[in-house]
């Protein structure tokens, strides 16, 4: 599986963006999907992750309640929309796909190549 991220930006706080991730390959709707994000200096931490279905969704704490993460398997394309942004959210955002999902970026398998976020205050 190929991951493609797009849709990052530079946005003020309070605003939103809304980050996709094209996937190559037939097996994309086998795959839970997950996004991660990294700020400077930081570990890569867990966002959000949806199941092969889209059924089961889970969040950071961080995001809940501005963030909602979507997949579209006919599109091979999962979605990830963010609103109320604040400048803690600043980061390179990674999507990535997995056979078992979680919240650890060790759980996964294939990554894309990120897109940059930025937040200002």
């Amino acid at each position: 599986v190929q991951l493609q991220a797009s849709g990052g930006g530079l946005v003020q706080a309070g605003g939103s963006l809304r980050l996709s991730c094209a996937a190559s390959g037939r097996t994309f709707s086998r795959y839970t999907m997950g996004w991660f994000r990294q700020a400077p200096g930081k570990e890569r931490e867990f966002v959000a992750a949806i199941t092969w279905s889209g059924y089961i969704t889970d969040y950071a704490d961080s995001v809940k309640g501005r963030f909602t993460i979507s997949r579209d398997n006919a599109k091979n394309t999962v979605y990830l929309q963010m609103r109320s942004l604040k400048p803690e959210d600043t980061g390179v955002y990674y999507c990535a796909a997995s056979v078992a999902g979680g919240p650890y970026p060790g759980g996964y398998d294939y990554w894309g190549q990120g897109t940059e976020v930025t937040v200002s205050s």
